[in-house]
């Protein structure tokens, strides 16, 4: 909890532990970068070096970060973000941990999000999309180099945890028949090229009014309502914009998230492109519906 970056749930656990450190998101449609020199990318990126830099690299044991934010708004960081962010975490010698739980297992139309940079976390975190959501399953995997740490170190060293339900047989026999379904029917393509037509189908309503931005990778694509499309303005949270097109959409037959004014999509991968269609058409439509309120 101290390590999210969602404030709202620190208090309930008696406040956030000290040494947790936050840098601001990469958010690309809200990100100011203070930095001409670089893109707003790098510059985003270059937040973490001045972080590490001013505790001291020595204090800082590890980066951790979603490939895509998915609560945080679903935010697409900037291609050249996670290339930097990586190249800082070596020089530092600083752990790079992927939290893969909502982006793992095809979700972003790639087995695992951050193979869209080329990039090999040290640590990485999944759940969910590993087992489709049927049965639970978490669990994280660790490089070479991590686990050859762990494994050379004394026995009474080691790092350890007891997971009453650790390696449980029946989560892990549905998480290979899961994995098994997604390479048997190429599931992982699927959610790169219907998210893409996804993505295309909401971006035809960034002409309404109120809608800011539109933004989305693979099966996952989020729409940001603003008061003011110029200045990016958000509404009052009083209006409650999100949460009213949130139930127009229901009226309609949708039923998704918020995130405050985002409306996340996240479909599953065997959507079919009619419903794709009625997913873009019900949304439009719901949009329009709340126009006369804002």
């Amino acid at each position: 909890m101290s390590a999210t970056g969602l404030p709202a749930f620190w208090p309930m656990f008696g406040g956030k532990l000290p040494g947790f450190i936050h840098i601001p998101s990469p958010y690309p449609y809200r990100f100011v970068s203070d930095d001409p020199s670089v893109s707003p990318g790098v510059a985003a990126a270059n937040l973490l070096e001045k972080a590490i830099l001013k505790d001291g690299a020595e204090t800082v044991a590890a980066f951790i970060a979603d490939p895509v934010q998915g609560a945080g708004g679903l935010i697409v960081p900037r291609d050249d973000y996670f290339p930097r962010i990586s190249e800082i975490c070596r020089k530092y010698d600083v752990l790079f941990i992927a939290d893969e739980i909502i982006t793992g297992f095809g979700r972003t139309g790639r087995w695992f999000a951050l193979e869209r940079y080329g990039i090999e976390p040290d640590i990485i975190a999944f759940a969910k999309g590993i087992t489709s959501g049927y049965i639970p399953l978490g669990g994280i995997g660790l490089s070479k180099r991590v686990f050859k740490v762990l494994e050379q170190a004394p026995a009474d060293d080691r790092w350890n945890h007891a997971f009453t339900y650790s390696a449980h047989p029946v989560s892990c026999v549905v998480a290979l028949a899961t994995i098994d379904v997604y390479e048997r029917e190429n599931l992982v393509a699927a959610a790169a090229a219907k998210g893409k037509k996804l993505l295309e189908g909401i971006r035809q309503l960034a002409s309404l009014d109120h809608v800011g931005d539109i933004r989305g990778v693979g099966m996952m694509v989020g729409l940001e309502l603003v008061e003011d499309k110029a200045t990016k303005k958000s509404f009052p949270a009083s209006l409650k914009m999100g949460a009213r097109l949130f139930k127009e959409c229901c009226k309609r037959g949708l039923f998704s998230r918020i995130r405050g004014d985002i409306y996340l999509l996240a479909p599953p991968f065997v959507t079919t492109d009619e419903q794709i269609d009625r997913i873009v058409n019900v949304v439009g439509e719901a949009v329009q519906a709340i126009r006369a309120t804002a």
